[in-house]
């Protein structure tokens, strides 16, 4: 018998989060052992063959095992391995996939299967919103990151010279399996950029889940129950979220706290992940928005000290000057990144801005001479 929305079937201590949007209401199944639930989950929805699309690092550490629970569920699996890291997100490798998968004669009643960290999954969802008009998508996230931020709520896409994620689509998955043992084999530098997202959300609307993180983050990243809870909790925020403003039109750009400052500082070095992955990034833009909210008046100075403690004290960058080669960074050039960020309406500047810890709120028009003057102070910073 094949489990009904809602339905565990796994593990007790698995968490189930619902995201009610009618029609294409899905689950995302929080806990240790909740990719061993692949092939009956997949199984359920009626497919026959897997779009198994992972990178050639989480490839070497999973798919085997994946692709024989599919297997052993009655499912054709067509995987497709694409190199690891941000310069995935292209043209070319969103073609590459969808070559592979139309070659693999997927169906419109098929699944593609996105197993790896937030490239695989913005990459691979992408490939399911525009192969055959739309075939449907599991997200398997095998980061933190992943799986308390880009693997829920639909956001695809590929990355351009002007900018990251510039094309892409809203494309709900499914089903959604957030297994915390799989962030065990989790190197620390990908686990400490996943816990600024998770951080995020106490900062947006939540300043409890924020006091709470400063007291447990060792707790998360060890990975007992209180990683499990931050992973659920920040779904649970999430989820609340895109079910308000599903397609970002309103509230649902809180989530990108942080990330207009951060967005540009990864476009400044050209998305090499040697120098700074997407977390890292976030997490200097959520000290930046802090200051920069505090340095407005908006926000207690307190406040703005506390986050960035916060997030020294993980091992996290709360600095331009943090990132390898920031002295050749000029404000001129980050805020002309800031200009293609996807916020920007009639070509003024929207921030995601703070009146306090958990008080975040969405700031339409602001004057680019405030945030040049900002940028200068904290390019100032780097030989201090």
């Amino acid at each position: 018998m094949r489990p009904a929305l809602g339905e565990r079937i796994g593990p007790s201590r698995q968490e189930i989060i619902r995201v009610p949007l009618g029609e294409r209401a899905y689950d995302i199944v929080v806990g240790r052992g909740a990719i061993e639930e692949a092939g009956a989950r997949i199984a359920a929805l009626g497919a026959r063959t897997v779009g198994l699309v992972t990178d050639g690092t989480v490839a070497d550490l999973h798919a085997a095992r994946v692709s024989a629970d599919l297997e052993a569920h009655g499912l054709r699996v067509a995987a497709v391995v694409v190199p690891p890291g941000e310069a995935s997100k292209s043209f070319g490798q969103l073609e590459a996939i969808c070559d592979a998968l139309l070659g693999a004669k997927l169906e419109r009643g098929d699944v593609v299967l996105a197993l790896g960290g937030g490239v695989v999954g913005d990459l691979a969802g992408f490939a399911a919103a525009i192969l055959l008009r739309g075939i449907r998508l599991v997200q398997a996230p095998t980061t933190l990151l992943a799986q308390v931020d880009s693997s829920v709520g639909g956001k695809t896409g590929i990355n351009t010279a002007r900018g990251k994620n510039l094309v892409g689509a809203f494309h709900q998955p499914s089903l959604v399996l957030a297994d915390t043992a799989l962030l065990d084999t989790l190197p620390e530098r990908e686990m400490k950029a996943g816990y600024a997202e998770v951080a995020k959300y106490g900062l947006i609307g939540d300043a409890g889940f924020f006091r709470w993180c400063e007291g447990h983050w060792r707790e998360i990243f060890a990975g007992g129950p209180e990683r499990d809870r931050a992973v659920a909790q920040s779904c649970r925020a999430k989820a609340a979220v895109v079910v308000r403003d599903e397609r970002e039109e309103g509230d649902r750009a809180l989530l990108n706290l942080g990330h207009t400052f951060g967005h540009a500082l990864e476009r400044a070095v050209a998305y090499d992940g040697a120098r700074l992955v997407h977390g890292e990034a976030v997490a200097i833009g959520l000290a930046l928005a802090f200051r920069f909210s505090s340095r407005l008046g908006l926000c207690p100075r307190e406040d703005a000290e506390r986050v960035a403690a916060h997030l020294d004290s993980v091992g996290l960058p709360t600095r331009i000057r943090d990132v390898p080669g920031a002295e050749a960074f000029s404000a001129a050039d980050l805020l002309a990144a800031m200009g293609q960020d996807k916020k920007v309406k009639a070509g003024e500047l929207t921030f995601i801005l703070a009146r306090g810890i958990g008080r975040s709120f969405v700031a339409r028009g602001i004057d680019r001479t405030e945030v040049q003057a900002f940028l200068d102070a904290e390019l100032a910073r780097r030989s201090s």
